[in-house]
């Protein structure tokens, strides 16, 4: 299985990197980023691309894939909504696009976040905003598509985020991540990218994955 990866600077691309490097059936990696990864592996491939809006201009890289993990996404903290639409609808628009054009039989999965307005009409505006590009994404018409809306991520395998006061708090937590883990609304960062190539290998019914269907998932993936 060859895959893409957006956003694999990030935390939960990183996460989700680590585990497609790790898997034996993924035979190549495709990270799209802004930045250098500054990681090396046997299967691992990297495309910079410094105007998502213009992502169509890397056609030729994009071409041949089974599946795409979008984990792109910036926080709306100070964005206004039309900054933060162009972000994380128009890039994701556009990412779309040009894959069905290149790779229309290919799996792909957004990672949207827990409370995402797929009514497009609710008062709060990044979950509006993350409802139209998680609509946009299942309905553009690939043999398959989710978006995971995960919860508390708590990292493991060394994935940091890219929030600084995200990774002080997360010092502080460590030692109540196994209480955590217990929590409904938490899943491990690893299960995250588990359940990715899950639902990569046998499509699931359920296509807006909430934090329990992605522990669910990242189970059956083992």
């Amino acid at each position: 299985m060859k895959v893409i990866i957006t956003g694999s600077t990030g935390m939960v691309g990183r996460a989700v990197l680590i585990e497609c490097l790790e898997d034996k059936s993924v035979t190549e990696v495709l990270v799209i980023n802004r930045n250098p990864i500054e990681l090396t592996h046997d299967k691992l491939k990297e495309v910079l691309v410094k105007d998502f809006g213009q992502i169509e201009r890397y056609a030729s890289d994009l071409s041949g894939y089974d599946a795409c993990f979008h984990c792109m996404g910036v926080s709306a903290v100070g964005l206004s909504e039309e900054a933060y639409h162009k972000i994380t609808y128009g890039f994701s628009q556009s990412l779309m696009d040009i894959l069905f054009q290149l790779n229309p039989q290919m799996t792909v999965t957004y990672v949207s976040g827990r409370g995402s307005d797929s009514t497009e009409q609710g008062n709060v505006m990044w979950a509006r905003v993350k409802g139209a590009t998680e609509n946009y994404m299942l309905n553009r018409g690939f043999k398959d598509a989710y978006a995971f809306r995960p919860g508390i991520i708590l990292p493991e395998k060394g994935v940091k985020s890219k929030t600084a006061w995200y990774n002080a708090a997360y010092v502080v937590l460590r030692p109540f991540f196994p209480l955590m883990r217990k929590m409904k609304s938490s899943t491990g960062s690893s299960d995250v990218g588990r359940a990715m190539l899950a639902v990569c290998r046998q499509p699931d019914a359920v296509k807006i994955v909430e934090v329990e269907d992605i522990n669910r998932l990242s189970r059956r993936n083992n």
